[in-house]
Parts: structure tokens; sequence; C-alpha cells
């Protein structure tokens, strides 16, 4: 069932829209990530301009988070205080990403940042975290199945002023470093439509030292709010967010989160990241690929910028 997208400008297959939610919804419970990363390009390939795909995009996101947050609150495994410390960071990195978006967008170069920006972020997260969970598989393995830790670790995160204690986390440490990873995943939620999750769910495992049962509904937590900033923003300076293109998204987002959670639970941590790596460095191949190779249409008519 074709269905016209009257802000994007373009016919889409609505059953296709609603799959591409419940994909995402699913990971988003699934993995503790928003699903942005997957969503944008996702739109994308499917001739979605890259403006309406981001900003559209952080709706699906926040209805898909919220899901997903329900099912963890259930298990007690979120840290409110931890997910509000990011929050504050993530609202002045999406207030700086807004704007950095709106200039782009004016000069007409919006389309290319967000291809580049993907192909760059997600090469070196999915390279990172592939190589870590590779080594923690390994590690698992050489000792009979049993992962050796060490019941407290001290981070360059301890020697910063400004501690608080995250009791859910079992953490003493800065509230600096949870401002600073919360603000520039903001800014990535703002200029690529993403909710950040395949960054800030490794930097609270390897950088703040979080434990991975409350790291996924702590990150989901997080998203919701930022995301939610980005999306009105969006459609208040750019007039980008397509209603009826976000509320088939949300339809598919919102049962797919409720089966990720569910199927989560069942895998282990190490799995968990190696499967998260193996897709963010999926989708980072096709899109620096759609880069390089040569368009079907070598030409195309775009709007640089609004007549006054």
């Amino acid at each position: 069932m074709q269905l016209y997208l009257p802000i994007a400008e373009v016919a889409v297959n609505a059953y296709a829209l609603v799959g591409i939610g419940g994909l995402v919804g699913f990971l988003s419970g699934l993995f503790g990530v928003g699903g942005g990363f997957l969503i944008t390009p996702l739109l994308i390939f499917i001739g979605v301009p890259p403006g309406v795909a981001v900003a559209t995009g952080s709706n699906q996101v926040v209805a898909s988070s919220i899901s997903g947050v329900l099912a963890q609150f259930k298990r007690k495994a979120v840290d409110i205080r931890m997910g509000v410390v990011l929050l504050c960071g993530g609202l002045i990195g999406s207030g700086i990403g807004i704007w950095v978006f709106a200039r782009l967008t004016a000069i007409g170069q919006v389309d290319l940042f967000v291809s580049l920006a993907y192909v760059v972020f997600l090469g070196i997260v999915g390279a990172m975290m592939m190589q870590e969970s590779l080594r923690a598989l390994w590690r698992a393995r050489q000792a009979g199945g049993v992962v050796v830790r060490r019941a407290h670790v001290h981070t360059w995160a301890h020697g910063m002023p400004f501690k608080v204690k995250f009791r859910t986390s079992g953490l003493y440490i800065s509230v600096l470093p949870p401002l600073m990873i919360g603000a520039f995943v903001g800014f990535l939620s703002a200029v690529m439509g993403v909710g950040g999750g395949f960054i800030m769910v490794p930097a609270m495992i390897y950088l703040l030292g979080m434990p991975t049962k409350v790291v996924i509904g702590t990150s989901l937590f997080q998203i919701i709010f930022t995301t939610a900033f980005t999306t009105v923003a969006h459609a208040v300076t750019s007039q980008s967010v397509d209603i009826l293109l976000a509320v088939l998204l949300i339809l598919g987002g919102v049962i797919g989160a409720q089966f990720g959670a569910r199927f989560g639970v069942r895998l282990k941590a190490e799995q968990l990241r190696i499967l998260l790596a193996g897709l963010v460095l999926l989708v980072c191949f096709k899109v620096g690929l759609d880069l390089v190779l040569t368009p079907s249409e070598l030409y195309s008519v775009t709007l640089a910028g609004r007549l006054p």
C-alpha cells in the first residue's frame, strides 16, 4: 500500500515503514539503543530525504525508547540519578546540534554531512566495540566460561571533582564525565537523528564502569528526553518532521521494543555487544558504499535555503 508523505514529498510502502519501525524497536529493547543509527539510513535507502529522515526518525526513537525503558523499569535496571545527569548534558549538546543542522541546511550541505558523520562515527565505534567484545568472549572461554572481574575498578573518572554517589550503578564518580558524554550524544542526536545509544552504551560500560545490567535501561531513559527535545526543535526550526511517517514508524517501534526486551534477557552481555557491534559496522559499510558508488540519478534539484 503506497502512501504519499507530505513533508518528505515521496510515496512509500506503508507496510515497509511499519516493518522498519518494528525492526528498530526490537533492537531498542534488545540493546538499549534508540535505533536512530539504523532507522535514519534505512529511511534514506527507501527514498526519504536525509533532512526529513533525521528529524522524523527521532519521533520513532522516542516511542521505542519509552516502550523499552518501561520493560527495564520492571526489572529495576534503571539508574535514574545517572540518567538525569546524562540528560542535562544531552540537552546542552542537542541545542548546539540543532544550530549546526540549521546552518548546514541553509547552505545545502546537510545530506553530505549526515552521510559522512554516519561513516566516521559508526566505523570507529563499531570497530572498538567488536574488538573489545571479542576479547571479552575469548577471555571467558579461556577461563572455562567464567569472566573474572575485579570488584572495584578505578578509572580516570574517579580522580575528577564534583563526585556523586550513584547507588543503583554502585559508583562514586564525578558528574563531569557523564555530563560530557551526554552532551556529545545530544549533539549527535540533533545532527544525525540518532538516540546515541550506540555510543552511550559502550561509553557507560568502558569509561564510567557501569554494570551492564543497568546500562541498557539508563541509556533508554536519557534517550527519551533528549530525542523528544530534538524532535520539537527540528519541527520549529526547519519544519522537517513528517507526522504521517512518524506515526507508521512508531506503530511498529512500540511493538518491536517489547519483543526485543524479552529476547535480550536470554543472551549474555558479551553476546549482546558483539551483535550490536556487527550491526553498527554493517550499517556503516552500506552508507559508505552509497557515498562512493555512482548514483542511478546523477543530478537532483534541492532548495538550499528558504525564501523570506
